[in-house]
């Protein structure tokens, strides 16, 4: 359960259309726009949020919750969106701390599109994007946004436009947290580092000095060429971790098969299944756990294929889990809200084609 200290209540804003202002606050709404399938909801819940049916709202990390009222009920609905890891909040905070007019600017309710630039270059996007709100309410519409869910999101864009620091609260921390994490403890050392005046390095000594080099025997059994992809490969490791300051915990099945995937000379050395290879090519660890797991979507995802299935007017599929079949293809819904493609061989069923977060287009990349 958050701690009080951890959620912001706010109460019910009265009558009046209202749009949002910031560019923080419009990102916020084109991100409903974007995630909705049906604009039909996203109208109502304009209404419904100029109307002043949304009640109390509760800001805690990862959500945002209100009463919305109806006709004839009032439902309990939630807009979610993802906390940032440790590894992103640190991205997050070195880019704050990088310059001093970012902590500034967001101490005067205002959040600096450089700020936002500095954290996506870093891999960290503050703000969200398509897919990424994510909603929940009790009353029976299997549209995603139902109304109440879009009229608690619009009015969620008003409370963002005077306070940007609701948006890194639903990240994860508060004002606190934030400004205690961005202060640039290591500045006065660097400073100070600095300030050392420079010692000359002695000259370089002839490089006959060292000699003639010793010569090696080659090993026997060494296979050089693997040896070098090896090497190659732990390179890109290190630099994608100075990146993104972190590397997925993969299991050796799972290493076997990255590096089958990712290193074709070294394919015919190691014993990977090539389905499990062709997998790892569509979607790299996930696209592995969808060749691997079938399993059931949470309710909100289902309606929201449900929906985006009748809105693309696809044909009529025979539905087990995650796994939607269509004749000879097959869309494996993964936990990215992503569509895999598969195609049916006399072998079974193989990954093909690109993972889309639209089914037809899914369906379509099928060769």
């Amino acid at each position: 359960m958050t701690s009080p200290e951890r959620a912001k209540g706010f109460p019910p804003f009265g009558k009046g259309v209202r749009r949002a202002r910031s560019w923080w606050g419009r990102t916020w709404s084109q991100a409903l726009e974007d995630t909705s399938l049906d604009q039909t909801p996203l109208r109502q819940g304009r209404k419904y949020a100029n109307a002043g049916l949304v009640g109390t709202i509760t800001v805690s990390p990862g959500r945002i919750t209100a009463p919305v009222h109806d006709t004839d009920d009032t439902f309990q609905t939630t807009v979610k969106l993802a906390e940032f890891t440790e590894a992103e909040w640190t991205r997050f905070l070195a880019a704050v701390a990088a310059k001093a007019g970012h902590l500034a600017a967001l101490l005067e309710r205002e959040m600096p599109r450089e700020l936002a630039e500095a954290a996506a270059d870093a891999g960290v996007e503050l703000l969200p994007g398509i897919g990424d709100l994510d909603f929940e309410c009790s009353c029976p519409d299997w549209e995603l946004p139902c109304r109440h869910g879009a009229a608690l999101c619009h009015q969620a864009s008003w409370l963002l436009d005077t306070d940007p620091w609701l948006l890194l609260l639903l990240r994860g921390r508060t004002q606190e947290e934030v400004v205690a994490g961005a202060r640039p403890t290591t500045g006065v050392l660097a400073v100070a580092a600095y300030s050392v005046p420079l010692v000359p390095l002695p000259e370089n000594p002839p490089i006959e000095d060292f000699g003639a080099l010793p010569e090696f025997e080659p090993v026997e059994g060494l296979d050089v060429e693997a040896l070098a992809l090896l090497v190659a490969d732990a390179a890109a490791k290190a630099r994608d971790i100075l990146h993104t300051g972190e590397w997925p915990s993969l299991t050796d099945r799972e290493d076997t098969v990255r590096l089958a995937a990712t290193q074709p000379a070294l394919a015919g050395r190691l014993a990977a299944d090539q389905r499990e290879v062709a997998a790892w090519r569509q979607g790299g660890a996930i696209g592995l756990s969808v060749l691997d797991d079938a399993w059931t979507p949470p309710k909100s995802d289902l309606n929201r294929a449900r929906t985006a299935w009748q809105e693309s007017e696809l044909p009529e599929a025979k539905v087990w889990r995650n796994r939607w079949t269509v004749h000879n293809g097959q869309l494996r819904y993964g936990p990215d809200h992503r569509w895999y493609p598969y195609r049916s061989q006399a072998d079974g069923w193989w990954p093909t084609g690109t993972p889309h977060r639209d089914p037809a287009a899914a369906l379509t990349d099928l060769p």
